[in-house]
């Protein structure tokens, strides 16, 4: 617990010289490695867990098993100058590590590798393989019993399975099991690689001093193995998401069924501590995914059309004299079950019992720079010495820009779909307004940015042609965001007139707030660190992990133009150190 600073990646994002095809737990030393040499202490993953169709880390398969494409052949056993060497040889050429985005096919190649890997070993009945079985019975058997049953049924998922599978009749399970026993070893063996390459890592970054910080998502997906082997701890007829804002105009719906927590608690929460005993293996540190959701979580009707994402939920409690205890009794029971430090993603819009719960229980949130501010007096950004200081202070997200793509595309900008829904609320001429109102010329990226000459809420009251009290909305979203990028640029101590367009020394800028803010740590994905160089050619915001609310195959497989080992060497890591020095968070 002191002030500390950090890097996050996405292992998909990252490859050495060695990696076939996707970096693999083995690259995760090379990180550490470069983690030290810029003086970080923290290195943050995304998910590690077994994901699904989507790819997506936050929708995964299992809340325990972790993604087998991240399994390092050099560290497993098979023949040398065997087939298995020219298969990997193939799959290296065949998936090379120079493209912008990761090849998911991948998955399945990498997979049969692995089958052949384990045919080669061909000790099944091996006392570790046995032990570690026994020690995670609470779900490995399950899960390795859903995957061979997913395979089964042509990768439908578990609701559309035969009515016996589909139901866990005890008898068809044990006879499909023994029919099957190879493959799911196989299961469970692939989970038991990834464990031992795992836990190397972790003892490779103790002996470097660096901490470990892992990812719990707060959902599972509905198809996964967690909601086949437990229906009872899950709200089947509700998916979760989030209301509209003012950065999605519908909110968003992810799909994963919400939590029926008072099933839950009658077998004493031993599904989440046995979660924070598996991870514990592995992190230091752990991120509690939206974290507002264990107080109340937007749940929308399963049945509601997609296409209204999260216009039409309701927040579970319904009653808000609720949401306070809800959300301390579970974090309160995570906090007692494990040694890790907590850390809560406390973004969005969060209701005041949840803030003060976190600092009750010293569990530091989340302050990302762009939405540090004074946002009901103000209307300005705080400086350094005002971040929350039981906090971990970052410029951007996973789910968001990175900050050279908001700096130039987002700030003193307002949505455009959500201007155009409050407009058509109110029997507004979007089309009228939109062009009397913001510049054109600096609008992209459905984000519309004001014009100069909008320069009071009378001018924009007055265009609207509405009274000042039936848009109090609107005024909000201009207070809060007109010359927005003027108010941060006398943050950033420039000098000179504002520009535009990104560049290092506005990057530096940038990451001096976060660093020489009050938050006890600081940790900024990898991207924008290595915006204090040219590393990243081109438009910024293709450099973005994921867009919420959104299917792509550009989300989930964004990756560096740099192998590590040349990271390593590049100038741009003794920058890094300076900057984490002059902060006093170099360790």
């Amino acid at each position: 617990m002191q002030k500390r600073s950090g890097i996050l990646i996405a292992l998909f994002s990252i490859y050495s010289h060695q990696s076939e095809g996707i970096g693999d737990l083995t690259d995760l030393k090379t990180v550490i490695d470069w983690c030290a040499s810029t003086g970080n202490s923290i290195l943050q993953l995304l998910p590690m867990n077994e994901t699904g169709a989507s790819f997506c880390p936050y929708d995964a398969l299992s809340s325990f098993a972790l993604e087998p494409l991240y399994l390092s052949f050099h560290e497993l056993p098979f023949e040398k100058n065997s087939s298995v060497e020219s298969r990997i040889a193939r799959l290296k050429n065949n998936y090379p590590p120079e493209k912008i985005f990761l090849d998911y096919e991948i998955r399945y190649e990498k997979l049969q590798v692995l089958w052949e890997i384990f045919v080669q070993w061909d000790r099944y009945d091996s006392l570790e393989l046995k032990r570690f079985r026994k020690d995670n019975s609470y779900w490995l058997e399950d899960f390795s019993l859903y995957k061979v049953l997913k395979k089964y049924h042509a990768g439908l998922p578990w609701y559309d399975w035969k009515v016996q599978y589909r139901n866990r009749e005890k008898l068809a399970l044990e006879n499909f099991h023994i029919e099957h026993e190879k493959e799911i070893t196989f299961e469970c063996w692939l989970q038991w690689q990834l464990f031992r390459q795992f836990e190397g890592v972790k003892k490779y970054a103790r002996q470097k001093n660096i901490l470990l910080k892992g990812d719990l998502p707060i959902l599972v997906a509905r198809d996964s193995a967690d909601v086949w082997a437990h229906p009872e701890f899950f709200k089947l007829d509700f998916a979760a998401g989030a209301p509209p804002d003012m950065y999605c105009a519908k909110g968003q719906r992810w799909g994963a069924s919400t939590y029926n927590w008072e099933s839950i608690a009658r077998q004493d929460y031993q599904y989440l501590k046995e979660k924070l005993k598996f991870a514990q293996n592995f992190y230091d540190i752990l991120r509690i995914d939206h974290v507002v959701g264990l107080f109340r979580i937007w749940s929308i009707p399963y049945r509601e059309p997609f296409e209204n994402k999260g216009l039409n939920g309701s927040f579970d409690p319904r009653d808000e004299s609720l949401w306070r205890e809800h959300g301390r009794r579970i974090l309160k029971v995570m906090q007692d079950s494990t040694a890790m430090q907590l850390c809560a993603e406390d973004l969005g819009v969060i209701p005041k019992a949840c803030t003060e719960t976190l600092q009750e229980l010293g569990i530091p949130g989340n302050d990302v720079q762009r939405w540090v501010k004074d946002w009901s007096v103000r209307h300005d950004f705080l400086a350094p010495q005002e971040f929350r200081e039981l906090s971990v202070a970052v410029l951007s997200t996973h789910d968001t820009t990175n900050w050279p793509a908001w700096w130039e595309n987002e700030a003193g900008t307002v949505d455009e779909d959500l201007f155009l829904r409050k407009c058509n609320e109110r029997g507004i001429d979007f089309v009228r307004v939109k062009s009397e109102l913001f510049d054109a010329s600096c609008s992209c990226h459905g984000r519309l940015r004001w014009l100069e000459e909008i320069d009071s809420v009378d001018k924009l009251v007055w265009i609207l042609r509405k009274k000042k009290e039936e848009v109090g909305d609107f005024i909000d979203l201009y207070l809060n965001s007109y010359r927005e990028k003027e108010k941060l640029w006398e943050c950033l101590g420039l000098n000179g007139t504002m520009r535009e367009k990104c560049d290092t020394e506005i990057v530096a800028a940038a990451l001096r707030i976060v660093l020489n803010s009050r938050s006890l740590f600081c940790i900024n994905t990898i991207f924008d660190w290595l915006y204090l160089t040219n590393v990243l050619p081109g438009d910024p915001y293709q450099y973005r992990i994921n867009t919420p609310g959104t299917i792509s195959a550009k989300n989930w497989s964004l990756r560096l133009p740099i192998p590590l080992e040349d990271l390593l060497k590049h100038k741009v890591t003794k920058e890094i150190r300076k900057m984490a020095a002059e902060s006093g968070r170099c360790q």
